[in-house]
């Protein structure tokens, strides 16, 4: 059902002069899409209000609401109090239905923002929203076809939400095919999934993602948070509930589309108010950062290629312009002593001989328990051009020993045939016992030279190729087999 609509969604606004590519189609819905699912929490949560005897006000004014403005609903004519499922045909349309969203439904929501108890609530949120969005659908006509269809939606059962939260995220993901940098906002489900697996956060971290984009990390933290107790036949209780709302997920984010598609998403996968902030993370002095600001997990992929000012590197100990090195420093601070990070980086930063890398992995090597290096294959990022690692650590102590994995898969990977959890299935067993197999071997730190501290993923188990013969070698071996072959020609004369 969901896959359908937003197809059919997508052909629309392809026809809409206001909106020009896939990273257009992703924002327009999502508002959209928002709208109605806040409308169908609020009914469950004015029913679960009825049942225990209760009365709940709704968020929204009644003007605003989903079942006012976008889908008011005929009456079935048996009854003044039953409505049918089909639209009234007085509903907005045209130049009225854009006048309305844009002059007065996007000026109210965005004064929740302003009118909030405090940030961490879904009004705040809401008011956040729509005080960075707009709506760029032009043709009112195209506007109702899509309201049309986002409300045959439903995502009152859990099925039903589960279903439109894992499409959205197929949805996020052709960003990455769109341009404009939407690449930077997705990450593979599988890597984020197995990075949380192997990171193993609980309920009561505070878990956090300074290059949040489309809080992929956040919302894999989340479900497998949720999962954990479920596996283990334990519900969650009221103040676990509670925690992973309110208490546990923090993210920042520097750019305006990723940062609200990030909220969206968390929204749309059940955490109400998440504290993600919109700023440049990497304007934070890292002199700055207390011990109160600091967070137990760390969960990230930064943007790796980018070159930042030179007063923002200002921030930093180890200056340099590029924006991943700059990130893990900011997260090797931020790190509780004790906390525990799974950061993914271009596989240059094992290497790179500059002042700056060296320095850098150096500060890691002291600081941190670099415990696991997972080396990926090139094709990971579809459309990226680089190849990756991920570095697990733990902050507190030096690191004395460092477990490589290495993914070497029978296959090419890219946009028709991505990686999946399968692929990452026995780095996830061997990691738990740092096991040493034709993939995997152990790197003594005492063993690196202490000028570069070069931690190259060399795979010492893999056959060292024949080396290479030298000129002379290869011509005595074309002379002989010239004669040899002069030889078999005269025997072959000689026959006929």
């Amino acid at each position: 059902m969901f896959e359908q609509t937003f197809k059919n969604i997508d052909d629309i606004l392809h026809k809409d002069a206001g909106c020009g590519s896939e990273l257009d189609y992703v924002e327009q819905t999502s508002w959209v899409l928002f709208l109605k699912y806040l409308d169908d929490l609020e009914k469950d949560k004015q029913t679960a209000a009825e049942l225990s005897g209760k009365t709940y006000e709704k968020i929204i004014d009644k003007k605003y609401q989903w079942t006012t403005w976008a889908a008011p609903k005929l009456e079935n004519g048996n009854t003044s109090t039953r409505l049918s499922t089909r639209i009234d045909h007085n509903a907005l349309t045209g130049d009225d239905l854009v006048d309305f969203v844009n002059g007065e439904l996007f000026q109210y929501l965005k004064k929740f923002k302003t009118n909030a108890e405090n940030a961490n609530t879904i009004e705040y949120k809401i008011g956040e929203i729509f005080s960075e969005l707009k709506n760029r659908i032009q043709s009112g006509y195209n506007l109702r076809e899509v309201v049309n269809l986002i409300d045959e939606l439903r995502f009152r059962t859990h099925k039903e939400k589960h279903e439109m939260s894992h499409l959205y995220e197929g949805k996020i993901k052709n960003m990455g095919n769109a341009g404009r940098n939407g690449g930077e906002y997705y990450t593979p489900r599988p890597l984020i999934k197995t990075i949380v697996k192997v990171v193993a956060p609980q309920i009561g971290n505070k878990i956090y993602d300074g290059a949040v984009g489309s809080a992929g990390f956040l919302v894999e933290a989340f479900e497998y948070l949720k999962n954990v107790k479920t596996h283990s036949r334990v519900s969650l209780s009221t103040t676990d509930t509670d925690t992973l709302q309110k208490k546990t997920f923090y993210g920042k984010e520097k750019k305006s589309l990723a940062y609200i598609i990030g909220i969206m998403n968390m929204i749309l996968h059940g955490v109400e108010a998440p504290n993600i902030v919109h700023t440049n993370t990497l304007a934070e002095n890292l002199a700055d950062i207390q011990e109160k600001n600091r967070y137990d997990i760390i969960l990230a992929n930064p943007p790796f290629g980018g070159k930042e000012r030179a007063e923002v590197q200002q921030n930093f100990p180890i200056k340099t312009g590029e924006t991943a090195s700059l990130f893990l420093q900011h997260f090797i601070k931020i790190l509780k002593a004790g906390g525990k990070a799974g950061v993914v980086i271009k596989n240059t930063f094992l290497s790179n001989t500059d002042n700056a890398s060296i320095a850098l992995r150096k500060e890691l090597l002291n600081s941190c328990n670099l415990h696991t290096v997972l080396d990926l294959p090139g094709g990971t990022f579809t459309g990226a051009g680089v190849k990756t690692v991920v570095l697990f650590f733990e902050k507190g102590k030096p690191t004395q020993k460092t477990w490589f994995y290495q993914l070497n898969l029978d296959r090419n990977l890219g946009k028709t045939n991505p990686l999946n959890e399968n692929d990452l299935a026995e780095f996830v067993e061997f990691q738990k016992t740092q096991k040493e197999s034709e993939n995997s071997w152990t790197v003594d730190i005492s063993s690196l030279s202490v000028a570069e501290m070069d931690l190259s993923a060399k795979n010492p188990n893999t056959l060292e190729e024949a080396p290479l013969r030298q000129p002379a070698e290869i011509l005595k071996n074309m002379t002989e087999l010239d004669k040899e072959s002069a030889t078999i020609l005269e025997n072959i004369k000689s026959l006929i």
